[in-house]
């Protein structure tokens, strides 16, 4: 089929150029008088683009004027969110995307993405011929039942892995054409949504058992036939899904779950950073945990890994992990732990957060729990008085349901805390220093760890392969950065950090033989890379 031209090329995203077309190719495409005379450089529709932008006075209006500028000129998009990333990241993803996904069925405005329901059984495979790209590389799932920190919004998730995709292009260089977002759309318990005549879903209950696993094995396997070696990125899951769907799928397709796996290598990244800050070495730390979920229990188990890589025998790697859950510590004799708990139930009396703080004396307290606030003053203090460089990871998501600020973290430490969050805060001035509270973005990672499996044609991906991310994030991290109090390195710097993940994912996988060896040097690996990277310019 040939080329669009005339005012279809106008509504082609990817070919699109809008003003930026030249007399030559106005001429030559069928494009004159459909344009304004000025032919426009993109560094000046990018000045354009960002004055309207900034003019946007609420978040959300700037999400959805990205993501239409996202359909109808879809390098442009990428060439701004690139360039501003620290400005725009939290508009493309966190927080922003969380109010979007909760509105996502009034804002509607252009479908993106390929929905799957229960009504499709038996038909997933040829549906996925109704996809307009054939070379999909990575895919990003999610089934909408636990969207951040904001629970179960159904299909309105799929802001989430439209999102996520977004940033595997824009910081890990993967063609947006090799991009599918997925909604597997089984109905939702949430009423008010079901009650709501806009909403776009499946309008009925959640479909749970079987019923679900034979839904998802249909999709699995039909990725299997039409996208062969294929990333799945399984994306907000609720806990119990999260984890029985990466151990019924691991081992037999190329697949990770960020929730689990990505937020494990970036929590370990920042912990290995904070290691240099404090004088603490890594496997002296003691860590615990606020939440017991997918996030939190993903993060001990590779911690678990980190900890025997760095010398401790496996109980002693444990026994420095604690957690406690809504309901206290998590000790052996309690009869409500899920599976996923029990290795790190520990042998004692049961306590609440403050409790447990006295008793384990953390260097490190790690919040994954969806539920704001519950960093109180009383704890941060209490933390405060045991370590003299305490580290608090507030990670839940969106900002609102972060377990404290980073304003609150410093002044309740005097100062003394190194903080980070799952959502951007603002610099914090205080009398004589202005700390930086980076961000613990999974952007860190997967769009590394997705590059690496795509250059590497990696089989499958292990946790050897998030062990070797994590240790080259760390690698980014500067003394300026540790100096502001910072514990990842600058947004700006996503790029280069994904092409040295995918380097150090490739080499890893390829010594377990989850990867095709090749006779290249560290520079021919890395050129690889590079060369693989998708670069938003316009076609002359």
């Amino acid at each position: 089929m040939p080329n669009a031209s005339g005012s279809k090329l106008l509504r082609e995203a990817y070919r699109n150029k809008s003003t930026a077309f030249t007399r030559e190719e106005r001429d030559r495409l069928g494009l004159r008088g459909l344009l304004p005379h000025r032919v426009s450089t993109m560094e000046e529709q990018t000045v354009r683009v960002l004055n309207n932008l900034r003019r946007k006075e609420f978040d959300i209006e700037k999400y959805i004027l990205l993501t239409a500028l996202q359909e109808r000129n879809e390098k442009l998009f990428y060439r701004v969110l690139i360039d501003h990333i620290e400005e725009l990241m939290p508009l493309v993803y966190t927080p922003t995307v969380g109010q979007a996904c909760k509105e996502f069925a009034h804002i509607f405005r252009a479908t993106r993405g390929f929905y799957i329901t229960p009504d499709d059984r038996g038909q997933i495979e040829p549906m996925l011929d109704n996809w307009r790209q054939s070379d999909v590389r990575v895919i990003v799932v999610t089934d909408g039942q636990r969207i951040l920190g904001l629970g179960d919004l159904g299909s309105n998730g799929m802001g989430i892995p439209i999102g996520k995709l977004a940033l595997y292009t824009a910081c890990g260089g993967v063609h947006p054409h090799q991009c599918l977002p997925v909604m597997f759309d089984v109905g939702t318990g949430n009423k008010q949504l079901l009650e709501d005549p806009l909403y776009l879903g499946y309008p009925h209950a959640r479909i749970t058992g079987d019923a679900y696993l034979e839904l998802m094995d249909e999709f699995v396997d039909a990725i299997q036939t039409r996208f062969p070696g294929a990333l799945i990125q399984f994306e907000d899951f609720l806990t119990p899904n999260a984890y029985g769907l990466l151990e019924r799928y691991r081992d037999r397709v190329l697949c990770f779950n960020d929730d689990i796996q990505g937020t494990a290598a970036v929590a370990l990244a920042g912990l290995l950073a904070a290691s240099r800050a404090t004088g603490v070495p890594f496997k002296e730390q003691r860590i615990l945990f606020l939440g017991a979920g997918s996030a939190a229990t993903g993060i001990g188990d590779l911690l678990t890994a980190a900890l025997i890589e760095a010398g401790l025998e496996p109980e002693e790697a444990r026994d420095r992990l604690w957690f406690v859950d809504v309901h206290g510590l998590l000790v052996q004799s309690r009869d409500d732990l899920a599976p996923h708990n029990l290795p790190y139930a520990v042998d004692g009396p049961q306590a609440d957060l403050l409790g447990a703080v006295a008793a384990h004396e953390p260097h490190v307290l790690i919040g994954a729990t969806g539920a704001p606030g519950t960093f109180t003053e009383e704890v941060v203090r209490a933390m405060s008085s045991i370590q003299l460089r305490p580290v608090i990871f507030a990670l839940s998501n969106p900002t609102s349901r972060a377990e404290c600020t980073a304003k609150q973290a410093y002044d309740w430490s005097d100062g003394q805390v190194l903080f980070a969050s799952g959502s951007p805060f603002a610099p914090v001035r205080r009398a004589h220093e202005t700390l930086r509270p980076a961000q613990g973005n999974n952007a860190y990672v997967f769009p590394g760890v997705g590059l690496g499996a795509i250059v590497g044609r990696a089989t499958r991906l292990n946790d050897e392969a998030f062990l070797a991310a994590a240790h080259t994030l760390a690698q980014f991290v500067t003394p300026e950065d540790l100096a502001e109090g910072a514990l990842y390195p600058r947004l700006t710097e996503l790029r280069e950090v994904s092409v040295q993940i995918a380097c150090s994912v490739i080499k890893s996988l390829r010594s377990q033989g989850l990867a095709p060896p090749l006779d290249d040097t560290d520079a021919e690996l890395e050129e690889r890379v590079r060369d693989a990277f998708f670069e938003p310019e316009y076609a002359t």
